[in-house]
């Protein structure tokens, strides 16, 4: 009898060591932004489909430790060319801007959180070209950079 309660009671204790290293795993992973970084990397290389991927990995890292060290754009899935096309789809007449419901929808879609709320353009309703591209490039950067920021 006292053996099935020992037994019961070492159960409940690894149950709670489980449950505790699995928090501890998982604050780990939030605070040094593993999934994030893990999901830039892989989305880079479906993207790009490098010859050598491990090279491709190792140089994106890299350019993220630079990119930290110095301030320095780091590596990032959309290129000025991509945000312009993206532009374009949503202004396909031409007028130079596009709403705020599109500017927000689009960064939302490109990934980007905390999207600035009051951009340049907004109380008219006419988010211009530089102001999506500048805000645009500003939450990728924030996004991919898997690091703690200043």
């Amino acid at each position: 009898m006292l053996r099935i309660i020992a037994t019961n009671v070492n159960k409940s204790e690894a149950e709670k060591m489980a449950t505790q290293r699995e928090q501890d795993a998982a604050d780990y992973l939030k605070k040094h932004k593993i999934i994030e970084l893990m999901d830039n990397l892989t989305s880079m290389l479906f993207f790009h489909r490098p010859e050598k991927p491990r090279e491709f990995l190792i140089e994106q890292l890299e350019q993220l430790k630079i990119s930290q060290q110095s301030g320095m754009k780091g590596p990032n899935l959309f290129n000025n060319s991509n945000l312009d096309a993206i532009f374009g789809i949503l202004d396909p007449t031409n007028q130079k801007h596009i709403t705020f419901a599109q500017y927000k929808q689009a960064l939302t879609t490109l990934g980007i959180k905390n999207i600035n709320e009051c951009p340049e353009g907004a109380n008219e309703d006419r988010i211009s070209h530089e102001t999506f591209k500048t805000d645009a490039i500003k939450g990728l950067q924030r996004c991919s950079a898997t690091y703690e920021q200043p």
